[in-house]
């Protein structure tokens, strides 16, 4: 399962160069592959999964969701900010991040407390990324888009790659448009 959740997060930031989705054996990146840039600008919440209960109750009560990167250096240092509105406030919070590969680690967090993960995909403008948090004991899935919205074959491929085994474990508060 967990080879699954990493192979899906690399797979939306890879342009789309397929039609058809790739396999799951296919998604994983190779760590040389990764390039910064991918990451650089803002890209919104559209679908995500999570596996502890408590958190994905307070994941369906945002409003919308966004995360914007940011590489000055052109290394591996990247910063990476989130902003969430729920229940009309907005709440923002900052990383530093170090990117290795198709994942990156949180500045001042071991990583075996918290990594994370990105998986190509056919959407051309999308990015998963998979958060495996406390050494796996809890895993979020997150697919984000250059656009606010992504057409139901997008989020059917998110089901689909070999992640989310039924509808009620993906939240997206059912017409995938965050505004």
């Amino acid at each position: 399962m967990l080879s699954a959740l990493c192979a899906i997060t690399l797979l939306c930031l890879m342009p789309a160069s397929r039609a058809a989705p790739l396999a799951c054996e296919d998604s994983a990146w190779p760590p040389e592959s990764m390039d910064p840039r991918h990451l650089v600008g803002t890209w919104a919440l559209v679908a995500g999964s999570l596996s502890h209960l408590p958190l994905l109750e307070r994941f369906k009560q945002r409003d919308s969701a966004y995360v914007n990167f940011s590489n000055s250096t052109g290394d591996a240092a990247i910063s990476y900010s989130r902003s969430i509105r729920q229940d009309g406030t907005c709440l923002y919070r900052s990383f530093n991040v170090s990117l290795a590969g198709g994942r990156f680690t949180y500045e001042g967090t071991p990583p075996s407390n918290l990594t994370t993960n990105f998986v190509r995909t056919s959407c051309p403008d999308c990015m998963l990324m998979h958060m495996n948090v406390e050494s796996g004991k809890r895993q979020h899935l997150y697919l984000f888009s250059r656009r606010r919205e992504v057409e139901q074959k997008e989020i059917e491929e998110f089901r689909a790659q070999c992640l989310v085994a039924s509808t009620s474990e993906l939240e997206n508060n059912g017409s995938y448009r965050y505004l």
